[in-house]
Order: structure tokens, then C-alpha cells, then sequence
């Protein structure tokens, strides 16, 4: 879990921008995904190359099936979306200490700023969560089949190659495939209540003296006095 111990920080230190739904989204992310990925998923897939086995012993031929079979492995397509998902928040956190440094910003205009930035980055993560969910099946599917025909040179003729364990990884990967759908829905929702927030809330232009001038009464009500 070492490896994973940044990204987690990284996620973790979001939360304070984000609104409750936002904090579901973060609870999965960890819960769900990085850490199943780093203790589960590793085991999983860690035998992917050494146990494919090939009824050859032509030179070249097993590593030629692999490629076939597996052009990218389903452990690391799956750390590329976690990494996916979190660049957004990367780029929020650099934004929000860049505007923190800015010395006679008001409090105000950074407040909308980081808003703003922060809703572009939910966005840009729900883009990433559609696009991947997308990939994942038409790259793999939902079964890791447990054979596989290979007929790619060097291999003299028509190769079985066998999977190891693949109902493991197909309930794996269904796992997966749940919990970003899951994780892409809560995507969608916390930027649907960004955008919402962003329209209803009143804007409020401070004066020059500071003071945040009151709403005039009604004409109708300034008549009768």
C-alpha cells in the first residue's frame, strides 16, 4: 500500500472543497477502488504472464499469444483509470495553492475561482470515468475467458492457450465495473449540484467601502410612505 499512500493524500486533501456528495465519490474512490486495487487486485492478477499456459514449447510463441490475448493488462488498465480520475484533482490542488499565494486577491474573487476550477475538474473527471467504462468492455468485455486460440507466427499451427484462475478475474472485473458505475453516477451528481448551486446562488458585489449594499424597497411599497 506505499505506493498508494500519495494518491490517497492527494484525494484526501479535496474533500474540504467538495460538497457531501463529492465526499461519497471520495469514500469509493478509496475504498472501493484504491484499496481493493492495491490489496486484492494485485493478487489477483499478479500470476496473469507466468501461469498462461500454451500446448507448445515453440520459442516465442507463448509471449506472441499473450499479446493477443491480453494487448493490456487488466491490472493496468485499471491503475491507468484510477490515475485518470485522479489528475483532475491534481490539477485542482496546484490551482488552489497558486491562488492562495496570489498576494491582494480578494477573498471573494479566489472563492470563485476555485468554484469554478474545481466544477472544471469534476467535469473533466466525469468525462474520465464515462470514457473508461466505455473501454473497458469493448477492450475486454465482462468474462475472462479460460481458453484461448492462438494462431499468430512464430507458433507452427493452432495454439490452446489457457488463463489461470479466469472466474476470479471475471467476478473482478464485475466487481470493478459496478463500482465505477456507481462512481461515475455520483460524478454526474455532484456536478449537476455545482451547476445548480452556480445558478441559484445570489451574486454579491461588495462596495468600495466594503459594505454589501441592501436591496432597495418596492416601488409600490416607497409610494404609500
Amino acid at each position: 500500500m506505499g505506493e498508494w499512500g500519495f494518491l490517497s493524500s492527494l484525494l484526501d486533501a479535496v474533500q474540504e472543497h467538495s460538497p457531501m456528495v463529492g465526499r461519497c465519490w471520495l469514500l469509493v474512490m478509496l475504498l472501493f477502488r484504491v484499496l481493493v486495487l492495491a490489496t486484492v487486485g494485485s493478487d489477483v492478477f499478479e500470476d496473469e504472464q507466468e501461469e498462461f499456459a500454451c500446448n507448445t514449447r515453440q520459442p516465442g510463441c507463448k509471449p506472441v499469444c499473450y499479446d493477443a490475448a491480453f494487448p493490456l493488462s487488466h491490472y493496468r488498465f485499471l491503475v491507468f483509470h484510477v490515475l485518470a480520475l485522479s489528475a483532475p484533482a491534481a490539477l485542482f490542488l496546484i490551482f488552489a495553492v497558486h491562488q492562495t499565494a496570489k498576494a491582494g486577491l480578494p477573498a471573494g474573487r479566489r472563492a470563485r475561482r476555485l468554484r469554478r476550477f474545481y466544477a472544471g475538474s469534476v467535469a473533466l473527471r466525469s468525462a474520465a470515468e464515462m470514457l473508461f467504462l466505455l473501454g473497458q468492455p469493448l477492450l475486454y468485455g465482462f468474462r475472462v475467458p479460460p481458453l484461448f486460440v492462438c494462431r499468430r507466427r512464430p507458433c507452427p499451427h493452432r495454439v490452446d492457450c489457457f488463463v489461470s484462475r479466469p472466474t476470479e478475474k471475471t467476478v473482478f472485473i464485475r466487481f470493478y465495473f459496478a463500482v465505477g458505475l456507481a462512481s461515475a453516477l455520483l460524478s454526474l451528481a455532484e456536478l449537476g449540484h455545482l451547476l445548480r448551486k452556480s445558478r441559484t446562488a445570489p451574486e454579491r458585489i461588495p462596495t468600495p467601502g466594503g459594505a454589501v449594499p441592501q436591496p432597495r424597497p418596492p416601488v409600490r411599497a416607497a409610494l404609500d410612505v
